[in-house]
């Protein structure tokens, strides 16, 4: 039987998209053999970061906790951080972390120069851009301890804008439970190596929050920037940031000053 050219060139082609089609995925090994690439690998159960901080101010939404002011850094103190996230799958994380406010400013109720130690505990959600996060807290400085439950809501774009809801629930004696409601976002780019952000946001406090009136409370703009440390071990970056603070003195009467510039330096890993 004779075949034409046309029919041969049929049963080529379709013999080739064939052998194609068999071996889509794999790759050749050195003995010719046709093996599938390994799979991928699973995402990281449990991912965290640590920060080692240097702040020439504690500020507290905006309450000036150790009344530095217009002194930059004279009241400087270090903060260290730790926090974790468990993968509990579809989106869904476990929350836990410690920061240490250490520091010679004042006699300490805790042990040597560490004037408090706060600890949380939350869960947070994913879908697409859009975040939630939940969180309770206990903020434990001054032989007490302050309860704080925080709900966040983030969504990751260009400004990635933010709101949260700080709300406390127990403690802070002279102070009244109720809400600070901040409203941010924090832009950010590249310059070479060096990653910026920069953050913009406003608040308002509950009566008494923070012993004062309630309503417009402060108002915030900073840069921070972050680069990569090649000659550690582990994914270490260099932190460093300024951020300007106006309050308003009603709200806030234990402020030295209204207005105040703060500083921030230091080491961060994550893992």
């Amino acid at each position: 039987m004779k075949y034409s050219k046309a029919t041969v060139a049929a049963s080529l082609a379709f013999l080739a998209l064939s052998s194609a089609a068999a071996t889509a995925g794999t790759t050749s090994t050195a003995t010719g053999k046709m093996v599938a690439p390994p799979p991928p690998a699973p995402a990281p159960v449990v991912t965290g970061s640590l920060n080692l901080m240097y702040n020439t101010h504690f500020v507290s939404y905006g309450q000036d906790i150790w009344g530095a002011g217009n002194d930059f850094g004279d009241n400087s103190t270090f903060n260290p951080s730790i926090e974790l996230n468990f993968d509990l799958g579809g989106g869904f994380k476990a929350i836990l972390g410690t920061w240490w406010d250490v520091n010679s400013n004042a006699d300490s109720s805790i042990g040597d120069a560490v004037q408090e130690v706060d600890v949380w505990g939350g869960f947070g959600y994913t879908t697409g851009n859009l975040s939630f996060t939940l969180v309770y807290q206990e903020w434990m400085y001054a032989s007490q301890s302050e309860r704080i439950v925080d709900f966040k809501i983030a969504y990751a774009n260009s400004l990635n804008p933010s709101i949260m809801f700080h709300g406390r629930v127990d403690g802070a004696e002279p102070f009244d439970t109720g809400l600070v409601t901040v409203l941010g976002i924090a832009p950010g780019t590249k310059a070479g190596p060096v990653a910026l952000s920069f953050p913009i946001q406003v608040a308002a406090d509950t009566e008494g929050f923070h012993g004062g009136d309630g309503g417009f409370s402060f108002a915030s703009a900073g840069i921070n920037a972050s680069v990569p440390v090649s000659f550690l071990p582990g994914n270490w970056s260099l932190n460093a940031g300024l951020v300007y603070y106006y309050t308003e003195d009603s709200v806030f009467p234990t402020n030295v000053d209204d207005s105040f510039l703060t500083g921030s330096i230091g080491l961060g890993l994550t893992f």
